[in-house]
């Protein structure tokens, strides 16, 4: 059977990772939280951060939400830290971790995939984990054309994989079937010379393993264009911490100009924070940065200004050498690096 095969596979080629030392439900959480739209390789070394400064959920809870996102730092999708904060002051308010899935679920940041994942590996309750690993390896087996990103591909998926797991053990199936995902039955280039559920592959029988999985459509990207001036006056900087529905919510940043189009350099010296300036500088021009969904270009500029220039609405003036304590987007961090 499937799972037979995958559990003697995961014993002897899965990975060692520092969330499977202590399965507690607060660090498969943690490891969770961090490991969205992230690899595991870059999320290993955030985990043992997270982990050596909040030891647990308490002194996660207690901590400033700007501490958090500094040190979260160049993770990207910040959205995450600020929800694995929310959730932290949820536990610690209830009194404890929540142990059934719709408790689980419940909590900020916390999806079905999130949820399942806790409590099959935490708790060993019989809940089926569905992630682009599982998709990819379920829809290869059984050569499913349904698209994965509809309603109807969803629940196709979610109860397949709830039949197909091993209900004895679901948190070592969970982990078998994500490791194999990961390693074996990967995107582009699966190893189907080393599968051991190749004889049973539909996809593989076909030789169509990477037309799968399917999706219905493809996510458009936006261009966006920004320039940011790094204003100075006597030792301190124009500084404002992002706000609204926008990326990077809550973290910090220079003064920011956003424009439909590459600016040109009339719409530059309209800016007061540059027509004002008594210098001028250029630091980059056209700096690429690829978010999932958006691709941005930013030019990056020094600019001094007179002692009476007054801060714009939304920015304050900070000492330029407490600037380190502020999280900044990697963007950001990129640009100032430049200096």
């Amino acid at each position: 059977m499937i799972k037979e095969k995958l559990e003697a596979w995961y014993a002897l080629h899965h990975r060692q990772l520092p969330w499977r030392n202590e399965p507690s439900a607060y660090r498969v959480w943690l490891s969770e939280i961090i490991l969205q739209q992230t690899r595991v390789e870059q999320g290993r070394s955030y985990y043992e951060r997270f982990v050596n400064r909040f030891p647990n959920v308490e002194t996660l809870a207690a901590a400033s939400q700007d501490e958090v996102m500094q040190l979260w730092q160049g993770l990207g999708y910040y959205s995450r830290a600020r929800n694995l904060h929310a959730a932290a002051q949820q536990i610690v308010a209830a009194g404890r971790f929540p142990e059934t899935y719709d408790e689980v679920r419940r909590l900020r940041g916390v999806g079905d995939y999130t949820a399942a994942a806790i409590c099959s590996i935490a708790y060993n309750q019989p809940c089926a984990v569905v992630d682009g690993n599982v998709y990819r390896v379920l829809s290869r087996l059984f050569a499913i054309a349904t698209p994965i990103d509809t309603t109807r591909g969803k629940r196709t998926f979610a109860k397949l994989a709830q039949e197909q797991l091993d209900k004895k053990r679901p948190g070592l199936y969970n982990q078998a079937i994500m490791d194999f995902g990961a390693m074996v039955c990967t995107p582009l280039s699966p190893h189907c010379g080393e599968c051991p559920l190749a004889a049973q592959c539909m996809a593989h029988a076909a030789h169509e393993e990477t037309k799968y999985p399917l999706k219905s459509r493809r996510t458009a990207v936006a261009t966006r264009f920004f320039v940011y001036v790094y204003v100075r006056r006597n030792g301190h900087v124009l500084w404002h911490r992002r706000a609204g529905n926008d990326i990077w919510r809550g973290l910090y940043e220079p003064y920011l100009a956003e424009f439909p189009h590459q600016p040109s350099p009339g719409e530059l010296m309209d800016l007061p924070v540059v027509g004002q300036a008594t210098m001028l500088r250029t630091v980059a021009l056209q700096q690429k940065h690829v978010l999932t969904h958006r691709r941005l270009y930013a030019d990056f500029y020094v600019a001094d200004v007179p002692t009476d220039f007054k801060a714009p609405d939304g920015y304050v003036w900070t000492d330029e050498t407490e600037l380190g304590n502020y999280a900044v987007p990697r963007l950001v961090e990129l640009l100032l690096e430049k200096m």
